[in-house]
């Protein structure tokens, strides 16, 4: 390998991944899931939008500071104020970056109504002034593939000469197909003058399903930077999902010989915890980190497997994090067993940890006959902050008839004191969040519920997400249980003690995003 040959990779999880509805993050979860990119060897983490909101300020000025390996890159819109208060945030990092960004096609230069020479004038402005507070400036052209080629060649030329180092060709909303986007990567480096100094890269979405495509394409038309996510988490159908183009060019790096600095083995940890703090499941399905992805019940393939893996699996589970080999749990496991298979699920637990998850797991394990791996993840989700909880289920009582209203009984702890409330409702879960909001009132609003499966069978866990409007806050809660009640209860609950710990540690304004704002996306 040459090093023309290595992909950056840069990570917007943080920031075009979080502006999926929903999906927003709490100032903790958006550190540790900093460090743990830094940590997998991501070039360059997009850690939000400092203009955007007070609490997005503070959480990419922390980053930055903390960042050991990493480029903390910030977002800006073409203005001084943007690009000053970026800078303001990631000039902690010991290597920073800015990136700011207009939007250049027909449609998108009628938004702010400028004119060509405008928009160039002003392209202009905006980057020598982000390169004279920074050695490091990205520049991207939104909506770059539906540009037109002349002027997405003179707006790139006038960029590079204010002293942009990266130019990202943006196809936000996921427009374009990977011919276009490789003659399009290849035709700008021969075409535009200086295009061989800087780095050429691409932030493709998933509108048709063609963003991981789209993305190896521009590689092989010269780009040496991708733009992703984990999960593929983004807006609209979502972004390039970070697993998937990392593992494309290293299972296939016979014909995209390229390589990057991703270690592979840390892929499944960091897209469980972005699907926790989210509350975005992965579907089953998905490449490389979906629960099916290394599963195989067809009995054929359950012969080639025993007999050679190769037949049916052209990666190893172990690349990513996975355990290659499969260790039934079930009641009379010890502790040293649990600990060997979270070690093999990518966790690292403490004895504390390992104490608390332990009880969980003997509990569960009371009620099913074997505890499959994922009833184990979901047992760690449940554990996370447990015992700083200000609301928690003691005891739950549902009574249901045929025809009639549910009937819940409800024993919950507020704040250290338990109390008691009946209510009824339209259903058993109806019955439940009536009881919990008798007991803790508030105003929040339900925008999601959604209930699936963990494992098969009919004593299968059930995990439950519940996402909770608030005062524009917004928090996810989840949680699994073989009751599915029990879980809905226990979800709900959980975000309601997020949406109080966001308020109690953020403040009122704290990661509020400004409505009127365009993204390069």
């Amino acid at each position: 390998m040459t090093d023309n040959n290595h992909v950056l990779i840069f990570d917007t999880t943080l920031r075009d991944g979080e502006q999926s509805p929903g999906a927003t993050m709490t100032h903790e979860e958006k550190l540790e899931i900093a460090g743990l990119l830094d940590e997998m060897g991501v070039d360059i983490i997009e850690a939000g939008f400092p203009i955007a909101s007070e609490g997005d300020f503070r959480a990419v000025s922390e980053i930055a500071k903390n960042a050991k390996n990493a480029t903390i890159c910030g977002l800006a819109r073409a203005n001084f104020k943007d690009i000053d208060r970026c800078w303001e945030a990631v000039k902690h990092a010991s290597s920073p970056r800015i990136h700011t960004f207009i939007g250049t096609s027909p449609l998108h230069r009628a938004i702010p109504d400028l004119t060509m020479d405008e928009m160039a004038d002003k392209i202009h402005e905006t980057v020598t002034h982000a390169r004279n507070l920074c050695d490091n400036v990205q520049w991207s052209p939104m909506d770059a593939t539906r540009t037109e080629w002349d002027y997405l060649c003179r707006v790139i030329e006038i960029a590079i000469k204010a002293g942009a180092t990266t130019i990202n060709i943006p196809d936000t909303v996921g427009y374009t197909a990977p011919r276009e986007s490789a003659d399009l990567i290849r035709r700008l480096i021969d075409t535009v003058p200086g295009a061989d100094e800087v780095i050429f890269a691409t932030h493709c979405h998933n509108d048709l399903g063609m963003a991981t495509a789209n993305s190896l394409a521009a590689v092989e038309g010269g780009a040496r930077q991708i733009e992703c996510t984990i999960n593929g988490l983004g807006e609209r159908a979502g972004n390039t999902a970070l697993e998937e183009v990392v593992m494309a060019m290293k299972t296939r790096n016979d014909i995209m010989p390229y390589s990057t600095k991703i270690d592979t083995t840390k892929i499944m940890h960091i897209s469980r915890r972005v699907a926790t703090v989210s509350g975005f499941n992965v579907q089953f399905n998905k490449a490389i980190v979906g629960k099916n992805a290394f599963a195989h019940e067809s009995g054929i393939h359950q012969d080639g497997m025993l007999k050679n893996r190769e037949n049916f699996e052209i990666m190893r589970p172990e690349d990513i994090g996975l355990s290659g080999t499969s260790l039934p749990l079930g009641k009379h496991s010890g502790r040293a067993a649990l600990r060997d298979k979270l070690e093999h699920l990518g966790y690292e637990v403490g004895d504390n940890q390992l104490k608390d998850v332990f009880v969980r797991f003997k509990e569960l394990a009371d009620r099913k006959k074997e505890v499959m791996d994922d009833d184990l993840i979901v047992l760690m989700r449940s554990s996370e902050d447990a015992e700083n909880d200000y609301l928690k289920l003691e005891t739950l009582r549902i009574v249901c008839g045929t025809g009639g209203p549910a009937d819940a009984t409800l024993v919950m702890n507020v704040g250290g004191e338990s109390k008691t409330a009946i209510s009824q409702g339209d259903g058993p879960v109806d019955a439940a969040f009536k009881a919990i909001r008798q007991l803790h009132p508030n105003t929040a609003h339900l925008s999601l519920y959604q209930v699936h499966a963990v494992t098969e069978g009919t004593d299968a866990q059930a995990t439950v997400s519940v996402r909770l409007e608030e005062d524009g806050n917004i928090a996810t809660g989840q949680s699994a249980d073989t009751d599915t009640v029990v879980a809905s209860a226990k979800a709900y609950i959980h975000a309601l003690n997020r949406l109080k710990v966001r308020r109690d540690k953020s403040g009122p304004d704290t990661d509020k995003r400004e409505i009127s704002y365009t993204d390069p996306s």
